[in-house]
């Protein structure tokens, strides 16, 4: 037996100082001590050695099932609040927690994922860098018998019914209106103030699903704004650090530019510092807008930095995926127009921010939804979305995409919009959604 493996050269897991030195050198947060060392009677200590040693294959999580949240980086702010959350929700329902850095990397997410469908993950929430591990992952769940949900990045076309049940949820903001809508607002305030003027674009990942859809409401908005154009956009690949290269890129090349679309707040954040760094007043020189609704993006707005967001939330993404995978594990079965689900972005400017920021960005430690409630196991008859939840439609999220060659609509997708299960689910969800989005916490 190696000596890795040998129990006799186990390191003193008696010891506190021991155990948390090995919880800091694994890439997992919310493992509590407790559940380290319960992974001795469970039989996998030996992976948790592994795993702080650095080898591969190994991973640590609850034996009695947790909650795991797979993020495609740490460097985006939407994706560190999420996080916060999926931790929230999990605690309010009895679940155990553990965040995953996927460093910008879809195998090392493959390889997280499958570590944790074999070592007592309940369920698993994939915020995927790109689309390609998708079908793998969705394989690795049915074997498994692992429940997970994706959101923003996928594989177009490919939905969960051309998976398995475990594939339970693919959802999204509807974001082809809310990008259009806030670019909407630049090219009116940009209109007013300088008469239009040339306008700027630094996107997020090339090829990410949800990047082309932002791009095509964001394009569709110039057409009721003629004054005004698109003369050039990088890509700001969702983080800061690239948009801010972006955009010094780009202001090399455009000198009289008057506004910047930038594909979320994190890239806002990134061409508000360049055009500092070039001697412009964002927020007087040159407008900006953003999406998601982050923390940064609501006080940029505050500050006058920022013209507006549409707001997604990732608190609630956070809470919303975590209830369905609570749901689903605990005997709860969708239908299938509830698999495919948008939910509504709002447009936020100086007018509305503050009842965006007292809920969502410096509410003094209040959680902002009853997470509970989201549940319909443990709410059956008045469960509440606390966002205006609707089924997504595939045709408008994927369209300008080719479709794989052979493809057909998934006949239970089909289905559901012709036997009125769809306008069902869609009428349900509206009737149910009591607190809303955009107004005080519940816990207030």
């Amino acid at each position: 037996m190696p000596a890795y493996t040998d129990p006799r050269h186990f390191p003193a897991f008696d010891n506190k100082r021991v155990v948390d030195a090995h919880l800091d050198r694994l890439d997992t947060r919310g493992v509590s001590r407790r559940d380290f060392l319960a992974l001795a009677s469970a039989g996998a200590l030996a992976g948790a050695v592994a795993g702080a040693a650095g080898l591969p294959g190994a991973a640590v999580a609850s034996p009695d099932g947790k909650l795991v949240y797979l993020a495609w980086t740490s460097r985006v702010e939407y994706m560190i609040q999420a996080g916060k959350a999926v931790e929230a929700a999990s605690k309010a329902l009895g679940l155990g927690y553990a965040f995953l850095d996927g460093q910008f990397d879809s195998q090392r997410q493959l390889n997280q994922f499958e570590q944790q469908t074999t070592t007592g993950a309940a369920g698993v929430i994939l915020h995927a860098s790109d689309g390609s591990a998708l079908k793998r992952i969705a394989q690795l769940s049915q074997q498994n018998k692992v429940y997970f949900a994706n959101v923003w990045a996928t594989l177009p076309w490919f939905t969960p019914f051309d998976a398995s049940d475990y594939y339970t949820l693919y959802a999204v903001p509807e974001e082809f209106s809310a990008h259009r809508g806030v670019t909407a607002e630049l090219l009116k305030a940009v209109t007013a103030s300088f008469g239009g003027g040339d306008i700027l674009g630094v996107t997020g990942v090339p090829g990410f699903s949800t990047d082309t859809v932002r791009s095509r409401g964001r394009d569709a908005a110039f057409k009721d704004f003629p004054k005004t154009r698109l003369v050039g956009q990088l890509p700001g690949n969702f983080n800061r650090e690239d948009s801010l290269k972006a955009t010094e890129d780009l202001l090399a090349r455009h000198r009289n530019i008057v506004g910047v679309v930038a594909q979320n707040d994190d890239v806002a954040q990134g061409v508000i510092a360049a055009l500092k760094g070039a001697g412009l007043r964002p927020g007087k020189d040159v407008l900006v807008v953003g999406a998601d609704g982050t923390s940064e993006g609501a006080t940029a707005i505050v500050q006058g930095s920022q013209l507006a967001t549409s707001a997604n939330s990732p608190a609630f993404f956070g809470a919303f995926f975590t209830a369905r995978l609570y749901d689903v594990t605990h005997g709860w079965t969708p239908r299938a127009a509830e698999r495919l689900l948008y939910w509504r972005s709002v447009t936020t400017t100086k007018d509305n921010v503050d009842v965006y920021v007292k809920r969502y960005v410096d509410n003094k430690g209040v959680e902002p939804f009853d997470y509970r409630k989201l549940s319909k196991v443990l709410h059956p008859t008045d469960w509440d979305p606390q966002a205006e939840v609707f089924p997504l439609d595939i045709d408008q999220e994927w369209a300008g995409i080719p479709k794989p060659e052979g493809w057909t609509y998934p006949k239970a997708y089909s289905d559901a919009k012709a036997n009125g299960e769809w306008e069902a689910v869609t009428a349900e969800y509206r009737d149910h959604y009591k607190i809303k989005f955009f107004g005080p916490s519940p816990n207030s």
